[in-house]
């Protein structure tokens, strides 16, 4: 925490037995492509595309085309909104009507929501599918299927079959580098969605829990020289928007009794890596991500601080360790020099930064490496939702 941000934290005395930084990002967004593609080494080399807080929201050419593809009389929405207000707001109309609900949020996002029975999971799909080149080519991110159950009496509530269509990387990313270098690479969570599935062999979807026994499964299971790259989006979704403080606390404590399960079984070689896209304050005002710096914890590495580091160096660290060629601009901290102590508390020069406690929507690592005499194996690098988080160190990792 004093890394991140100068600010001491009362309590937080554990020895430490790991490696620790705070991650600072390049990219301007605080969105899940912009924190996960610079994590994979590529920062994000224009700016997004966010629609007006206006209602409408959206050029009225993109409801047309939405309510064409649709086969609708047109779009309800059309504004900027939380996902499960909306629904709420619309869902009786969308149910009678037909009409699939559209909206936005501060991200560069166009999101569609539509009842899972009356309108079909998979028309829903498509119809995302369908839309999204016409809003990359707006330089929008994402386009992300919503769909929901639930009655007008009963009220309605969002299904865990979301779906992202994200625009694709501009360059080769860290899953691309594993893979070109003959080595698998397993996706947990939205991983596949945030990165269009590039560079990614196996895809295991589901809840946060389901997630983690894949994660903890893959301790065991995974293959050498591999990457497993895992998302736990629940912070974020149920959590951080909805500023839900003690829900969030809870979540944590869950994340952290698992963890201890997993990190005692890590092979002698291998490493877990813990860090964040972006931050999700549950104490701040409105519903949006909050930008900050984000936690580096890094578990069978040795121990020691790495400073203030870059988001691209998360994968020019992964791919330095496990021996294939980094194609991005950052560097590792896998070396001696940079465990030396850096400075403590810089401040970032940036008026949106602040500084959170850790805020997830953790993404997680693992990496085998594979030589003759070691296998190293990467862990989690959970993303705590938030371009560059101020986060203190874990206590079980540092």
């Amino acid at each position: 925490m004093r890394l991140a941000s100068g600010i001491d934290a009362p309590g937080l005395h554990a020895a430490r037995s790991g490696l620790w930084g705070a991650g600072e990002q390049q990219s301007p967004g605080k969105d899940t492509p912009s924190g996960h593609w610079e994590l994979a080494g590529v920062p994000v080399p224009w700016d997004w595309h966010y629609f007006p807080d206006t209602v409408p929201s959206f050029p009225p050419e993109l409801g047309t085309r939405v309510a064409r593809l649709s086969g609708t009389a047109g779009i309800l929405g059309d504004c900027h909104s939380s996902g499960t207000e909306i629904i709420q707001r619309f869902g009786a109309e969308h149910i009678c009507s037909g009409c699939p609900i559209c909206y936005t949020s501060a991200d560069s996002v166009f999101q569609i929501a539509a009842h899972e029975p009356s309108f079909g999971l998979d028309r829903l799909l498509t119809l995302c599918r369908d839309i999204a080149p016409m809003v990359h080519e707006m330089k929008v991110g994402r386009v992300i299927a919503r769909p929901f159950v639930g009655t007008p009496r009963d009220g309605f509530i969002r299904t865990t079959n979301r779906r992202d269509f994200a625009i694709k990387p501009p360059d080769p990313v860290l899953t691309n580098w594993v893979q070109d270098a003959g080595r698998h690479v397993y996706a947990l969570g939205k991983i596949g969605d945030i990165f269009s599935m590039q560079g990614i062999d196996t895809l295991h979807k589901g809840t946060d829990a389901a997630l983690m026994r894949h994660l903890s499964d893959l301790v065991d299971t995974a293959r050498d020289g591999s990457l497993t790259f895992v998302n736990f989006v629940e912070f974020d979704s149920l959590y951080g928007h909805r500023r839900d403080v003690a829900g969030y606390a809870r979540a944590l404590e869950w994340f952290d009794h698992e963890l201890g399960h997993i990190l005692p079984r890590l092979r002698p070689d291998d490493i877990f890596v813990l860090t964040a896209d972006h931050g999700n304050d549950p104490t701040w005002a409105g519903t949006d991500h909050t930008r900050e710096r984000v936690p580096v914890l890094i578990a069978g590495q040795g121990k020691g601080m790495v400073g203030q580091v870059a988001f691209a160096d998360v994968a020019a660290s992964v791919a330095d360790h496990l021996n294939v060629p980094s194609l991005g601009p950052g560097e590792s901290f896998f070396w001696s020099e940079c465990l030396a102590s850096a400075p403590v508390g810089q401040p970032m020069h940036s008026t949106h930064t602040r500084f959170t406690w850790p805020l997830l929507t953790i993404v997680a690592i693992a990496v085998h490496r594979d030589t003759p005499s070691e296998t190293t194996f990467l862990q989690p690098s959970i993303s705590f939702n938030s371009p560059a988080n101020r986060i203190p160190p874990n206590p079980a990792l540092a």
